[in-house]
């Protein structure tokens, strides 16, 4: 049974993925696509709205924001519960989960798994690292087919606010 985030919910959650949870807020940046042998095969613009909301049926919601230079745009959705002490999908899109590297004595990894439920051959690991003064970001995307790497994706982003509030239209919050 999902429930709305009160405060005790928000410190346990801090507890549990005390890096993933400074990733709350606006994120612009660059997707640039490669082949296996380091061909650069596509890129488009993003805007990232990562969301920790007090309310609501999930406690995380990531809505990604895909610009592309012919002017075409995309949005998905990506809510997620906690389970497990990691953020998990379970949907159409993606199974999955996200999670803070406690290896990381810095504080600055996470790592990130998914799966497309109708093409199960094909998986993904992210590996997300998170600036000291929490602005920057950089993403490896590894996708694989069959345990074959056939694309790798890298992802440079800035943090344009913590409020992603005035991001995103009324209806959506």
């Amino acid at each position: 049974m999902h429930h709305a985030m009160n405060a005790t919910d928000r410190d346990a959650l801090k507890q549990q993925l005390p890096v993933l949870i400074r990733h709350e807020g606006v994120w612009d940046g660059i997707y640039q696509y490669f082949d296996v042998n380091g061909v650069k095969t596509g890129e488009h613009g993003s805007r990232l709205l990562c969301r920790f909301p007090h309310k609501g049926r999930y406690p995380y919601h990531q809505t990604n924001i895909y610009t592309h230079a012919d002017g075409r745009s995309e949005i998905r959705d990506f809510p997620a519960r906690v389970e497990d002490g990691r953020l998990r999908w379970d949907n159409a899109l993606i199974d999955g989960w996200a999670a803070d590297v406690a290896l990381d004595t810095f504080g600055r990894t996470s790592m990130l798994y998914w799966v497309r439920p109708d093409e199960p051959a094909l998986y993904l690991y992210e590996m997300i690292h998170l600036s000291d003064c929490g602005q920057h970001r950089a993403r490896v995307w590894q996708r694989f087919r069959d345990g074959e790497l056939i694309e790798r994706t890298l992802i440079k982003e800035r943090k344009v606010s913590d409020d992603w509030q005035a991001f995103e239209p009324a209806a959506a919050a």
